[in-house]
This record gives structure tokens, sequence and C-alpha cells, in this order.
């Protein structure tokens, strides 16, 4: 017997219920840094793992920072730049745990990043509640 997605249903208990988020109707946040916006659609405080939509000014610049743990980023539009190449829209980019770089987006940008800590800023600035 075929099972159809009609005939079955499948009901989580509350504690896993799936989460659907209405990006488009969420503000944008200000960060520490000039002309850098986010969105936080999912953080865990007790690991720090966090994704996070960023919207960057033409120009902002993300200052000096390590990332504590692998980071990944899928950008939308626009560019992100650093030392060690430029990612664009459609485009991945991760780095391991221990990367330090400044990026900049020289004509503006979006991006989704997904972060499993916090990164650690010389000047102590933070992108995301600790």
């Amino acid at each position: 017997m075929t099972v159809t997605l009609a005939s079955k249903r499948i009901v989580n208990p509350p504690e896993l219920a799936s989460h659907f988020i209405a990006i488009n109707d969420m503000p944008w946040s200000q960060t520490d840094f000039p002309g850098i916006e986010m969105k936080v659609l999912y953080t865990d405080k007790a690991s720090g793992a966090a994704t996070i939509m960023f919207k960057m000014d033409p120009g902002a610049v993300v200052p000096l920072h390590e990332h504590t743990a692998l980071e990944q980023t899928y950008m939308l539009s626009g560019s992100l730049k650093d030392d060690e190449g430029e990612v664009g829209p459609g485009e991945y980019v991760w780095r391991p745990g221990g990367n330090r770089h400044i990026a900049h987006a020289p004509n503006g940008a979006v991006f989704i990043s997904f972060f499993l800590k916090p990164n650690k800023f010389d000047e102590g600035s933070k992108f995301f509640t600790e």
C-alpha cells in the first residue's frame, strides 16, 4: 500500500515543531559597525550558534576579527571582499575556526552567515549577543 502525504499527517510536539520565519517582515537591527545591519534568524545562547542575515552599505567594513569556530556565508547580492578573495551573488564561502580577516563590501552586500560560535573582535565589538 502506498502512503500519500494527504493520507498521513505528522504532528510534532511543540518543542520539536518547525519555526517558520517571515524574514521580509522582520526589521533590520543596527550592529556595532557603521553601515551594517542584521536580522537574527536563529540563535542558541547555550552553544553560541547563530544564523544571521546581514546588509552592508557600499564601503562598509567588518573590522579585524577571528572566527572562533566554523563560519559559513551565502551571498544573496553584492559582494564581500577580504585579502584572501571575493565572494559574489549565488556564491558561498566558509572559514575555519581561527581564521582572521577584515571584510568589506565595496558595492554593498546582503548575505546569510551561519556561525557555530560568536566571532572575537580585536576592538571588543560584537556582531550578536554572546
